[in-house]
């Protein structure tokens, strides 16, 4: 149709599979109960189960920032025409 702007299909670089997997394994950490569902070991008298949930707070923190910087890269090289496509 005449107007409709092209798109180009989506790309699958290296990148946004590692953009991907960061955005993804909070979640995975988190559903997956049955790998932290104990008492020990104990980190300070506090049980297994809640100090691993709150290890992922600033993990998922880093990874997001992590997925944010590559995206940004990614998206640099792809409007310059470089190696993302």
């Amino acid at each position: 149709m005449p107007g409709r702007p092209r798109t180009r299909p989506a790309v699958i670089t290296p990148a946004r599979v590692v953009i991907a997997l960061c955005l993804i394994a909070p979640f995975v950490a988190m559903l997956w109960v049955g790998s932290y569902a104990r008492t020990g070991p104990a980190l300070m008298g506090i049980p297994f189960f809640y100090w691993y949930q709150l290890l992922w707070v600033p993990l998922s923190a880093v990874l997001t920032m992590i997925a944010y910087q590559l995206w940004r890269r990614d998206q640099r090289a792809h409007r310059s025409g470089g190696a993302a496509e």
